[in-house]
């Protein structure tokens, strides 16, 4: 397999546009920096970047081996490094040190299927950077109303499902991630103009603050662990004799037996 550098103009995808294109280019500013301050220091030799072509999640990583792999559910990039089927990643066990899910896990048709394929193709003490939509949020609630109408205009119908990020860290701990970090952010309604977008931008201010879950994308870090042992010799303890296994003197033993005999005689006579 040929190494590529990913060089990529970013770009939203075109579901992500239903969201309108203000939080579009939030979502998609938010995470170019995420990616390059979270990533950029994590060492290895191999990373994937699994779905979104047009973002670059790799740019500041300085792995020497990094590739762009195209989803089932993507539009086809200019130039994909390779292609497979979400739930069912080409690689052998523990080959890669980094994988990215740029909303990934939102569009595949069995998320729980992806995120096990990561945990099987990264080596132990690998990493996984996940970005997603949150449902609980404006923006996740926005986007599944957009799908709806689409539905009933019986226009081509996108599949996005977004999950709940306490939901994804229950499935990471169940696979034996531990989660590093957890960011989020987008707490403005998905105006179309961009005027009230700044117009309710005190509430990412407000939603920083005092309810960050609440944010309409978020960012999780997650380390594979893999519980290991090691045989240590065992220490010289100095053996210390038990008392109870100190024999008696045999005096202590015959006395009273010579005396339960003379009494015995004694009352026989």
């Amino acid at each position: 397999m040929a190494t590529r550098i990913i060089k990529t103009p970013p770009t939203a995808a075109p579901w992500l546009q239903a969201l309108g294109e203000p939080a579009a280019q939030r979502l998609l500013a938010w995470g170019q920096a995420q990616t390059d301050a979270c990533l950029a220091d994590v060492f290895g030799y191999h990373a994937v970047q699994a779905g979104w072509p047009g973002f670059d999640a790799l740019q500041t990583n300085r792995m020497p081996h990094r590739w762009l792999a195209q989803q089932e559910f993507d539009d086809a990039p200019p130039t994909p490094d390779l292609s497979f089927d979400s739930r069912a990643w080409p690689w052998a066990a523990e080959s890669l040190d980094l994988v990215v899910l740029p909303h990934t896990l939102e569009r595949s048709a069995d998320p729980h299927a992806c995120l096990r394929e990561v945990e099987r193709v990264l080596i132990a003490e690998g990493h996984v950077c996940i970005v997603g939509i949150n449902p609980w949020s404006f923006w996740g609630r926005s986007l599944r109303s957009q799908q709806r109408q689409a539905a009933q205009d019986g226009l081509a119908p996108w599949l996005v499902q977004p999950i709940a990020p306490h939901r994804l860290r229950d499935w990471l701990h169940l696979l034996g991630f531990e989660v590093q970090l957890q960011h989020f952010a987008g707490w403005t309604p998905t105006w179309r103009s961009e005027r009230w977008v700044q117009r309710w931008s005190w509430l990412d201010a407000v939603g920083r603050r005092w309810c960050p879950v609440l944010g309409g994308v978020y960012l999780i870090v997650a380390t594979k662990r893999v519980p290991g042992g090691r045989l240590l010799q065992g220490r010289t303890w100095r053996k210390v004799p038990s008392r109870s296994a100190v024999a008696a003197p045999a005096a202590s033993i015959e006395a009273p037996m010579r005396t339960r005999a003379r009494s015995k005689n004694e009352s026989l006579s």
